[in-house]
């Protein structure tokens, strides 16, 4: 027997986010109008209370409190795609990398395509954190939520970040 499969919904400062997930791990959380959004079965039903924690997460995460989420989280991917993810919850809070980065991390620094396109496949927005992940040059290049979004989820990690977060980065874009 397959397990029930919910969905719930909260307002945030990027708009209205859709949660879905079962009892035991959340498998999406998207934005209103996000790219790649699935929609929902009608064997989907919502339950506000099997999301509670996610919601208190976010809650705290976008006032400024929560700089790691620490919910169950299982999206359906490739193996490579769920290796990019996997890698993309190593990037520090209010941090960025490249794409370029990224591939290089997992083993192939000519798979930065590959790497962005897995990024905008990412069904679990902000919690694993594809917002994170810049071009070559450090500008703001795709995301399936809009750049509009990114922009303020970077801003947002940036005003709360530990200064001394924000002071090794900065060292670090000087050196490059």
């Amino acid at each position: 027997m397959a397990a029930a499969r919910y969905y719930s919904q909260m307002e945030s400062p990027v708009g209205v986010l859709t949660m879905s997930g079962d009892d035991n791990a959340l498998t999406g959380l998207h934005m209103h109008e996000q790219k790649y959004r699935p929609s929902f079965a009608q064997e989907c039903e919502r339950n506000d209370r099997v999301f509670r924690e996610v919601r208190d997460q976010l809650s705290a995460y976008f006032a400024g409190k929560l700089r790691a989420f620490d919910v169950p989280v299982a999206g359906a991917g490739t193996e490579f795609q769920k290796a990019v993810w996997k890698e993309l919850l190593t990037i520090p809070f209010g941090a960025t990398q490249t794409y370029g980065e990224l591939a290089k991390r997992l083993g192939d620094a000519n798979a930065s395509r590959a790497v962005g396109a897995a990024n905008g496949r990412n069904p679990i927005g902000i919690i694993v954190p594809c917002h994170r992940v810049v071009g070559a040059n450090g500008s703001l290049t795709g995301y399936a939520g809009g750049l509009e979004r990114k922009q303020w989820l970077l801003a947002h990690e940036r005003r709360y970040a530990p200064r001394t977060q924000l002071q090794m980065d900065l060292s670090a874009d000087l050196l490059r």
